[in-house]
């Protein structure tokens, strides 16, 4: 049963004894299989230079490979996105993380093939499959969170997400390093191991949320817990029919607008997070075997900068401006593009290089554009699908705008990879830059279309 708080002029519903340390669990073990499917994916950045060496694949082919990760992954989402609506967050999410470990084992032995077809083929797969997570995770947290606790909780989650990027960046360099348990030896820079230890992650996360997560506050005991105005699933039901999940997310005002920022923030978070490791050795000449500590604390800020960017950003849209999304992403997006062009100038200037002053810049640089773009990445891939989907159309919500992302980065990384094979890694932070200030433009769109909606009186400007 529900009670009312008051504080000051303030009226609140409390939640009842038990809620919030059930649907802390929830949240926590939804989070850590998401973060597993990060340690299958980011596992690819730490292998390329491997690749690279063993193959002769040059940049364009290495951002090609990606490229079919990003389409794989950004169709699937739309895709994907539709049939979770239908079938529910949780099968979702366990259907993803299966094909994860199935493809990343696939990848760490059929690779021995070695053509450039092999490796771009089993990775497009990979994509697919993974996006499966995003809309179960996105569709199970709608349920569970108000529509003002949306934003800060996005930003929490962010954390857990980080903890994927986090574990992979640790883990990786030891395995590149080389390690001996029992009878197995595995010699330094074998790559092929990031691609089988991870899946042991995904697959003991996955057991977790098959057994504890519960897709519904109604299905772990508290009916009626969580207001959903104007979203619908008064019932406890979550689950919608294709038909109207689609037309009803396809032809909401704003989800364009969303979309078409998210790629910009997919062309500069894929692109400084999958070329990192590529710039410490060529431009920084830094060795991996060696275990560098310039690249371990940088590899581990930017995911420590994106979860207290996302974090923020998210408590911001919620305290500040009531749940609105696009004035704080407007700010940040051309925020980003300053300090990315800010960058470029001390590049170009030849600061940066295989000098101790060079990879700090180098390094710090990357930092800081993590957390421009992890800022953006939380409140508009995440609270905001909640916000327009709301409990029963978050997963096909999520499906469209997070597709973006990744169409985004499916265009923008061959294009870069070309750049820098043909100019160097000088062009790296100007072509970065110029989605950033698509992004910005694209909020302000966002901002000037919900202002006509709430004008007309339309509904749907709640989410915005």
């Amino acid at each position: 049963m529900l009670r009312l708080a008051v504080t000051g002029t303030t009226t609140t519903t409390a939640y009842p004894p038990g809620f919030r340390p059930r649907r802390g669990l929830n949240w926590f073990i939804i989070g850590l299989l998401y973060a597993s499917f990060y340690t299958c994916r980011y596992n690819f950045r730490w292998a390329t230079p491997g690749m690279v060496q063993e193959f002769g694949f040059n940049k364009f082919q290495i951002t090609s490979m990606l490229s079919a990760w990003s389409l794989a992954y950004g169709t699937g989402q739309l895709i994907n996105g539709l049939l979770t609506d239908r079938i529910g967050g949780k099968p979702a999410m366990l259907i993803g993380a299966f094909g994860t470990i199935v493809i990343n084992l696939v990848y760490g032995y059929a690779s021995f093939l070695g053509t450039f077809a092999t490796f771009s083929l089993i990775w497009l797969m990979n994509g697919y499959l993974q996006s499966f997570g995003a809309p179960g995770m996105i569709k199970m947290n709608a349920a569970w969170f108000r529509r003002t606790e949306r934003g800060t909780f996005a930003g929490i989650f962010g954390f857990m997400i980080q903890l994927g990027q986090f574990a992979i960046n640790n883990l990786a360099p030891i395995i590149l390093a080389g390690f001996t348990v029992g009878v197995l030896v595995v010699a330094p820079g074998e790559w092929r191991w990031l691609f089988r230890i991870p899946p042991l992650i995904t697959a003991s996360a996955a057991i977790l949320l098959a057994l504890f997560v519960k897709p519904t506050p109604e299905a772990a005991g508290y009916p009626g817990v969580i207001e959903h105005e104007g979203e619908g699933g008064t019932d406890g039901k979550v689950t919608v029919s294709l038909r109207e999940s689609f037309v009803t997310i396809f032809t909401h005002p704003l989800i364009w607008f969303y979309a078409t920022a998210y790629a910009c923030t997919g062309a500069v978070r894929n692109s400084s997070d999958q070329l990192a490791i590529l710039y410490f050795v060529e431009q920084l000449k830094l060795n991996m075997e060696a275990k560098p500590a310039a690249v371990f604390w940088t590899m581990n800020a930017m995911p420590l900068v994106a979860v207290l960017a996302a974090f923020s950003a998210g408590v911001v849209s919620d305290k500040i401006f009531k749940g609105r999304r696009s004035p704080v992403a407007m700010g940040l997006y051309l925020f980003e593009t300053v300090v990315i062009l800010v960058a470029a100038g001390v590049i170009m200037s030849g600061a940066v290089g295989p000098t101790p002053v060079g990879i700090f810049l180098g390094c710090l640089f990357l930092v800081l554009i993590a957390l421009t773009a992890n800022s953006t990445h939380a409140i508009i891939g995440t609270a905001a699908p909640m916000d327009i989907g709301g409990r029963r159309m978050a997963g096909f919500a999520s499906g469209v705008i997070d597709s973006f992302q990744y169409y985004g980065t499916a265009i923008a990384l061959p294009c870069t990879g070309w750049l820098i094979d043909r100019y160097g890694w000088g062009v790296w932070y100007p072509t970065m830059a110029s989605f950033g200030a698509i992004g910005g433009c694209a909020m302000l769109m966002v901002m000037r279309k919900q202002k006509r909606m709430l004008a007309t009186g339309d509904p749907r400007a709640v989410a915005r």
